[in-house]
């Protein structure tokens, strides 16, 4: 049995990690409380799109650290409305169909992205049920610490995940698949026998041409 590994964001969908981010920002207990998270997390901005830029893991902790103090119960309670808001609307619906594919030649299906775990398994649920390798954040007394608990799910971590992952549950790396968009995922895709850039920034692009990677775009709702 082999797997197939899919990153999520610009692979299956549209939407990046800092959308649900922006919704929880607005949905704060009252409309002071959001007004000071947003603020607190725009003097963040400029630090992180450079870390965007230059590191992916730096880029998600500085991230995830606005969620400093938000209540595990809150984040669970409105994780189905920031996946209808910030997930569902932005799902490549070719999306469905190369899951279905994978699905249908026997393999495993696991979603390795960024993005927190009680927003990926609202994505998961409605894939049909995926294992998930994601972000969580650290919790004390109830309310989120501000940092991710480790490893961090982003670049050069991903294929050591992904190998550890495989050999956990048997797969033979040279029969599975990786799917991605980003260019800061080439160790997650140059880890199995099967790559495929999805979506391709310029970067990746180039380096699919230079392998002869297969090459496909999916297209978002008309």
């Amino acid at each position: 049995m082999a797997a197939s590994y899919f990153d999520v964001d610009g692979t299956l969908v549209s939407s990046n990690l800092v959308d649900p981010t922006v919704f929880y920002l607005f949905n704060q207990a009252t409309p002071f409380a959001s007004l000071r998270k947003v603020a607190r997390a725009l003097t963040k901005a400029p630090v992180m799109a450079v870390a965007e830029l230059v590191d992916r893991r730096m880029f998600n902790e500085l991230l995830f650290s606005v969620y400093e103090g938000m209540s595990e119960d809150r984040l669970e309670m409105l994780a189905d409305e920031a996946f209808e808001a910030k997930i569902l609307p932005f799902l490549y619906p070719d999306a469905l169909g190369l899951i279905d594919k994978s699905r249908e030649a026997g393999h495993e299906i696991v979603l390795v992205s960024g993005t927190l775990d009680f927003i990926l398994d609202k994505l998961s649920k409605h894939l049909g049920g995926c294992t998930t390798i994601c972000n969580r954040l650290e919790m004390h007394k109830g309310r989120a610490t501000g940092k991710l608990l480790k490893p961090v799910v982003a670049g050069p971590e991903k294929a050591r995940l992904i190998r550890q992952h495989a050999r956990e549950h048997g797969h033979d790396l040279d029969d599975c698949y990786a799917f991605s968009d980003s260019y800061s995922d080439v160790p997650m895709l140059s880890v199995v026998g099967h790559p495929a850039a999805v979506n391709p920034d310029a970067r990746l692009a180039l380096l699919a041409r230079a392998y002869s990677w297969p090459t496909f775009k999916l297209t978002e709702r008309s």
